[in-house]
């Protein structure tokens, strides 16, 4: 028999990465939150690789930071190593990495929610959602009924969750949890738009069976950058990881047995991410590769298991140890956890908008691989989006909505929402047409001010960061207005850096523009520079040489912004636009987008079909 268990405004199911940062924020912004998960010993699992950031998901771990959330906190309290990923290439790439304690990971964020005022964690499966006077009705496996006025999914790969290892298959969750089976029904009932995706995970091995005499060393950097603004002792490194490589032997293995992979098979429905392949996968796709990286990574300091990232794979237990044993250092490896795909539920984006809600049913929310994206960090981000528009909804304010110009965060909803997926998404720094404006590095000066009107930024962290805009301003007018005189100590400096020595005074602002200068090397010439962090002059740098570029890039962001300003009325009848094309009409009606900015990015949606409509818009007074 049913019962009432309590009343809340912002109810989230799903405690990984997006519901925690979905609770967290709504509960900081003055809700009275509840957050469900399945076990309380797996809130904020780690359960694919143990590392947060990466190439271009670093990006997000400090944006989320920036607006206030708590990932970038936690993966600096419980870092093991820290590497700065491209540094040999443009500040635009290069992104922050760090491996994680996946154990001590998981307690930090279980206690940061125990902690958090105005939110309540419970262990529970949601199996029934139902609307009801106005208010949501979340219905528990054990019959108890909780109302809130918001509701958040953040689901995971747990909805309707299946394992694939060769022939067998079975309900489950990740890492051998129970999967969510009631919810489903209840979602389809609702009239959202649900699909199967798939995603796996590699195997795990004991340490003491792994010869690292002949493998390579993977050091953390020397110099350590935190994720969070507010961390002030970096973390330190504590840990090394290794690099090894398959084989003709192993290729030889994966191909003999290819006809026993369940996705070769087609026993797997839901459909995988492009850009982590599973090890068959690759050797499929990339038959012309003699050899594939893997590297072998700690999965904290209290354990022996280590994570081999690059291997997963869902063939046979009987392949998966006959293809490890022929890679170098891994001949006797002890497996502890063998490597599997999950297949899963979740929903096609295009139904929300840019709030993440949904546009046809009001007040519930999608975060994470539920909406169909890939990934701790894109999940996170998510989940502090759904979590802050939520609150803000239950609270009558307008919404935050991020463009694609200001933020990683903005883009990946914006191509969820206006451009869907047909395969797990994944962040990359491509996908941003302005990458150079959107660095990892300036994420603060980006978003902390957003964060900070919404109210997840402390008076006292917006001082400082009001006072580093003031200090990144001042000693770029002292670059621009200190002048180098020659001399032989600045001749001894430009002739080691290969670059034309001074024959007439020059401003320390141009010298910083050579590409073969730097801040570091223009120390001995440099005499009244101040005592200052080593961000600020990153920034200063960075500013200065590409300055024409990053003119140029917030020139296109002008205008991105203008057509995002031209509003498309939701009552608009595409059928009515003469000269719309049949493909745009049937896509536009599909996606519903809010604004011609979005319109002009939907696929199958061309420039003259973006003019008909504004003419039409223009007839029509709107």
């Amino acid at each position: 028999m049913e019962f009432n268990a309590g009343k809340y405004d912002v109810a989230v199911i799903g405690a990984g990465h997006a519901g925690i940062e979905a609770a967290l924020a709504s509960a900081r912004l003055g809700c009275r939150t509840v957050i469900f998960t399945i076990t309380l010993d797996f809130v904020g699992n780690m359960p694919c690789n143990p590392s947060i950031g990466g190439t271009s998901k670093g990006h997000l771990v400090r944006e989320i930071d920036a607006l206030g959330g708590e990932m970038g906190r936690a993966a600096d309290k419980n870092s093991i190593q820290t590497r700065m990923l491209n540094r040999g290439k443009g500040p635009a790439v290069h992104s922050l990495r760090a491996q994680i304690d996946r154990r001590s990971y998981t307690s930090y964020m279980k206690h940061c929610i125990e902690k958090q005022e105005n939110l309540d964690l419970k262990q529970a499966e949601i199996v029934n959602l139902r609307r009801s006077n106005g208010q949501w009705e979340l219905v528990t496996r054990l019959d108890a009924v909780y109302e809130a006025k918001a509701v958040i999914l953040a689901t995971g790969t747990f909805l309707n969750g299946k394992i694939y290892v060769g022939d067998k298959s079975y309900m489950s969750g990740p890492d051998g949890v129970f999967p969510a089976v009631g919810l489903t029904e209840a979602l389809e009932k609702l009239g959202l738009p649900l699909r199967r995706f798939k995603t796996g995970t590699p195997s795990r091995v004991n340490r003491r069976s792994v010869d690292f005499s002949g493998l390579e060393i993977q050091e953390g950097d020397e110099r350590v950058v935190p994720f969070s603004y507010e961390t002030q002792t970096p973390p330190e490194n504590k840990a090394v990881c290794y690099i090894s490589y398959t084989n003709d032997r192993t290729k030889q293995i994966i191909l003999d047995n290819i006809d026993r992979s369940p996705l070769y098979g087609g026993k797997i429905e839901g459909i995988g991410p492009r850009y982590c392949p599973s090890i068959e996968d690759k050797i499929m796709r990339f038959s012309e590769k003699e050899r594939h990286q893997l590297f072998i990574e700690p999965c904290g300091l209290d354990t022996e298991e280590l994570y081999l990232q690059g291997m997963s794979s869902s063939l046979p237990e009987d392949v998966q140890l006959a293809f490890l044993h022929t890679i170098k250092g891994l001949e006797n490896a002890e497996v502890m956890r063998n490597a599997y795909a999950i297949e899963y539920d979740c929903v096609d984006p295009v139904a929300m908008s840019a709030t993440l809600e949904f546009k046809d049913v009001p007040c519930l929310y999608g975060a994470g691989q539920f909406n169909g994206s890939s990934g701790y960090e894109e999940a996170a981000a998510q989940g502090l989006v759904a979590g802050i528009n939520a609150a803000l909804k239950i609270q009558g304010k307008e919404p935050l909505i991020l463009d694609r110009a200001g933020s990683y965060i903005g883009t990946l909803i914006d191509d969820l929402v206006t451009k869907g997926c047909n395969e797990p998404y994944r962040m990359m720094t491509s996908r941003s047409e302005y990458r150079l404006y959107l660095r990892q590095d300036n994420a603060d000066t980006r978003l902390t001010e957003t964060g900070y009107k919404i109210g997840l930024i402390s008076e006292e962290r917006h001082k400082k960061f009001l006072r580093k805009l003031e200090l990144i301003k001042e000693e770029r007018e002292r670059v621009e207005k200190t002048v180098i005189a020659p001399s032989e100590e600045a001749d001894a400096v430009m002739i080691k850096c290969g670059t034309a020595p001074l024959t007439t005074g020059c401003k320390l602002s141009e010298l910083i523009k050579r590409p073969q200068l730097n801040y570091e090397v223009l120390t001995p010439v440099d005499k009244n520079r101040p005592e200052l962090s080593g961000d600020i002059f990153e920034q200063v740098e960075i500013e200065l040489k590409y300055e024409g570029y990053i003119k140029r890039q917030k020139a296109q962001i002008a205008e991105m912004r203008r057509l995002e300003v031209k509003l498309i009325p939701r009552d608009i009848n595409y059928d009515d636009v003469t000269g719309l094309r049949l493909e745009a009409c049937e896509k536009l009606k599909k996606v519903r987008p809010e604004n011609i900015g979005q319109a002009s990015r939907i696929s199958g949606v061309s420039p003259a079909d973006i003019s008909v409509l504004l003419i039409y818009l223009t007839k029509k007074g709107k």
